[in-house]
C-alpha cells in the first residue's frame, strides 16, 4: 500500500561552497497535468534537463517550479593571481614584436593584467557547482516528496471523515421511504373512502404500487453505498488517486441528485441536500490530490 500525495508541496535547501552559497527551492500547486518550470542562475542553467528528468520520475501531477542560484558571500574577497603560462606567452609575443618593430612601446603592467586569460581566480569551476547542485537537489527532492505525502495523509483523513458522514446520511434515508409509502397509502385510502361509497381496495393497492415505484430509491442508495466502498478502497490503496476519485465524485453527485428528485418527504430532501454538500466538500479536497 502506497501513500496518497497532495499536489501541494514545498522544500528548500542550501549549501556553503566556501566563497558562495548554493540555494535551491522547489514548490508545487494543483494542475491537471505535470507542468515543470525553472528559474535558474547562469551557473545552473545547464542542469535544467537532468533536473526535469528527476522531477518527472517522482511526480505525477502538479504545477512544479524549481529555483536555483549561486550567491557570493559578502566579506569574502576573491584571491586573484596571474596565469604564468599566459605571461610567458605574452613575453614571447612582446619579444617577437620588438624584434620586428624596435620602436614599439612595451606593454604596461595594467595592459598585461587586462589581457584575456592573464588573471585567474580561485572561484569554483562550473562543473563542481553543478555536481554540488545535483547532490543537494537529491536531498531536497526527498523532503519535497515527503511534504506532499504529509499533506496527502491529512487530505485522506478528511475524505474518510466525509465518507463516514455520508454513510450516516444514507443509513438514515433507508427506512424513510417505506414510512412515506405507508403514510401515502393511509391518506389515499381515507380520501377515496370519503369520495366513493363502495371503494375497491385493489384500486388503493394499485395506486400505492404506482407511487412506490416512483419514489423507490433502493437502487440509488445501493449505488451510493457502492461508491463509498470504492472511495474508501481507493484511499486505502493509495498512489495516484486524484483522477479516479474525481470520477467517483461525479457518480456520487448523480445519485444524490436522483435521490433529491425522488424525495417524498422533507427528511429525505434534507438528507439529499446534506449528501450534496458533503460531496462538494469531497470534490474540493480531491482536486488537491495527485
Amino acid at each position: 500500500m502506497s501513500s496518497i500525495h497532495s499536489m501541494t508541496g514545498f522544500a528548500a535547501a542550501n549549501v556553503d561552497l566556501g566563497r558562495a552559497v548554493l540555494s535551491l527551492e522547489i514548490k508545487s500547486v494543483n494542475s491537471r497535468f505535470l507542468d515543470i518550470g525553472f528559474r535558474l542562475g547562469d551557473d545552473l542553467r545547464a542542469l535544467e534537463m537532468p533536473l526535469r528528468e528527476r522531477i518527472a520520475a517522482r511526480v505525477g501531477r502538479g504545477k512544479v517550479e524549481c529555483r536555483g542560484y549561486v550567491q557570493s558571500q559578502s566579506g569574502v574577497a576573491s584571491e586573484r593571481s596571474p596565469n604564468i603560462d599566459q605571461l610567458v606567452a605574452l613575453e614571447r609575443l612582446d619579444a617577437l614584436v620588438r624584434a620586428t618593430l624596435p620602436n614599439a612601446v612595451p606593454l604596461s603592467v595594467a595592459e598585461i593584467l587586462r589581457w584575456p586569460g592573464v588573471l585567474a581566480d580561485d572561484a569554483m569551476p562550473a562543473e563542481a557547482i553543478q555536481s554540488a547542485a545535483l547532490t543537494l537537489f537529491a536531498t531536497m527532492m526527498d523532503e519535497f516528496i515527503a511534504s506532499r505525502a504529509r499533506e496527502g495523509a491529512k487530505l485522506a483523513n478528511v475524505l474518510r471523515e466525509c465518507s463516514r458522514k455520508m454513510r450516516e446520511q444514507v443509513a438514515m434515508a433507508t427506512p424513510l421511504v417505506p414510512l412515506a409509502i405507508a403514510a401515502y397509502q393511509e391518506r389515499l385510502g381515507a380520501k377515496l373512502r370519503e369520495a366513493v361509497a363502495n371503494l375497491d381496495e385493489d384500486r388503493i393497492r394499485q395506486e400505492v404500487g404506482v407511487f412506490a415505484a416512483k419514489v423507490d430509491v433502493a437502487e440509488e442508495i445501493a449505488r451510493l453505498e457502492a461508491h463509498l466502498d470504492e472511495l474508501e478502497r481507493v484511499i486505502a490503496k493509495g498512489g495516484a488517486v486524484g483522477k479516479r476519485l474525481d470520477f467517483l465524485m461525479q457518480e456520487l453527485g448523480r445519485e444524490a441528485n436522483t435521490l433529491a428528485s425522488k424525495s417524498v418527504s422533507a427528511e429525505v430532501t434534507g438528507i439529499a441536500l446534506e449528501l450534496k454538500l458533503l460531496i462538494e466538500q469531497l470534490r474540493e479536497q480531491v482536486q488537491n490530490l495527485e
